[in-house]
């Protein structure tokens, strides 16, 4: 037996990547697994679950500053940037090599390196050739290069989580997820931060209405937005504090830039037209099974797929989870079942969406019947001292059926997911309604909503 010859080679060990090499390998299949960074993913090791740490810590800290004067007296409570970044460390420190040992006890073949096409079935290692039957691309996003004089000073947002001090003025370039979440975290440090956006709102995808409360919200904790501005160069040279440079000339002094502006598809070093790989802008081209429309043993999942789909988790493990089934049927049958993808921003407190915006309801279907409330006062978000909290919600008038749910506030991250289950099983507003949920508690107030 060629050593070189697998059954199946996948590149990248995010959750889409790991989930399908363990799977094919579980069911008796010689499986290559390869990655150019540590094991683990971007997920585990520089993502999501990372994140979540400095967010809870952030939390606190709002937690206690909201509750002054009502709840408890805070007598000085700050974030200690190296403890934190040290306890972050303990969940990630040990997630490469535990992942790889994982992979090898179940019979995958781990490897090293950049992974390129050579031809349409196999794939180079640096100097090593790696043939097989399937090919499973699974290589997640990168930073947008923003192609701006002084970019090298920009700090990306995995760099960001192992800085070993914050400085005094910090600027976010882009309004979107990442910058975002950080700003917030940062802000709660004691730190002055500006976001930039050339668009005039920040969190694109989310209910513009429930955004503003939240940008007005930010403001009051100490975050300042430049909005409508591009940023066109970076000037690093000759002292400590860098300048960002405006297209209207505007210059902002600062300590860091962060670079929160988007994610391409991590896929320019795989040489996918050498492997007869369509790919655009959003990834690669698939059909509807996740298989290259132009190479049908080259399957893509996650963030370098071109799914038109939200490019988070939970749809890179459902895409996972059809491309196992598929891979060595060839005719494909298991479709993706979405259903439909929530998503959050983490900031404090977090925003939410699931379904149909109020703008694609109302194109969309005859009669729509929207609610939206801005809901601090109501007495779960009271209890929580100052802060901000919304809904809206887009109700279909003739089915009685959720089209969209937006949410802001206390636990938003956690509600949303009810609204999800609801949608995907067709509840009405009705049957949520006449749900009993334990009170209190903010779940409860999906009753108020609907």
């Amino acid at each position: 037996m060629n050593k070189n010859q697998f059954d199946v080679i996948v590149v990248g060990t995010g959750p889409a990547g790991s989930k399908i090499a363990r799977s094919t390998a579980k069911s008796g299949s010689r499986v290559a697994l390869i990655e150019s960074r540590e094991f683990g993913g971007t997920c585990a090791l520089r993502g999501c679950n990372p994140k979540k740490v400095f967010v809870h810590a952030a939390s606190l800290i709002d937690q206690i500053h909201r509750a002054d004067g009502k709840l408890i007296t805070d007598h000085g409570v700050n974030i200690d940037w190296q403890q934190l970044c040290a306890f972050k460390n303990k969940f990630t420190e040990p997630v490469a090599a535990k992942s790889e040992r994982s992979f090898q006890d179940d019979g995958i073949e781990t490897f090293h390196g950049t992974a390129k096409f050579s031809d349409e079935t196999r794939i180079c290692v640096d100097d090593l050739a790696l043939d097989a039957n399937r090919i499973v691309i699974a290589t997640g996003a990168k930073p947008t290069p923003l192609t701006i004089p002084g970019e090298e000073y920009l700090i990306h947002s995995d760099e960001f989580m192992e800085l070993d001090h914050l400085g005094d003025r910090i600027v976010f370039v882009g309004g979107g997820y990442i910058s975002m979440e950080f700003a917030h975290v940062v802000a709660r440090c004691g730190k002055k931060v500006t976001v930039i956006d050339h668009q005039d709102h920040v969190l694109t995808g989310f209910d513009t209405d429930l955004v503003k409360l939240l940008q007005n919200y930010s403001q009051q904790r100490g975050i300042d937005f430049r909005l409508g501005h591009r940023v066109v160069g970076i000037d690093g040279a000759g002292n400590k504090s860098k300048k960002v440079i405006l297209e209207d000339g505007g210059l902002i002094e600062c300590d860091m830039i962060i670079h929160g502006a988007g994610r391409d598809p991590s896929i320019s070093t795989l040489q996918l037209d050498v492997g007869h790989v369509d790919f655009e802008d959003q990834g690669i081209i698939v059909d509807q099974y996740m298989r290259s429309t132009s190479n049908p043993i080259v399957y893509a999942a996650g963030d370098c797929a071109a799914s038109g789909k939200p490019k988070l988790t939970p749809t890179a493990n459902e895409e996972a989870r059809i491309i196992a089934d598929n891979l060595f049927n060839n005719e494909p049958e298991t479709l993706p079942s979405y259903g439909h993808i929530p998503r959050v921003a983490f900031t404090i407190p977090a925003i939410a969406a699931v379904g149909m915006s109020q703008e694609e309801a109302k194109e969309s279907h005859s009669e729509v019947d929207v609610r939206f409330e801005e809901t601090s006062s109501w007495n779960s978000n009271r209890k929580t001292g100052e802060t901000v909290a919304g809904y809206k919600l887009i109700i279909d008038k003739q089915t009685d059926l959720i089209l969209g749910a937006h949410l802001l506030g206390p636990q938003a991250e956690e509600t949303i997911n009810i609204f999800a289950l609801a949608m995907r099983y067709n509840l009405t507003a009705t049957n949520l309604k006449a749900t009993l949920f334990a009170f209190p508690t903010h779940a409860a107030d999906i009753r108020k909503m609907v």
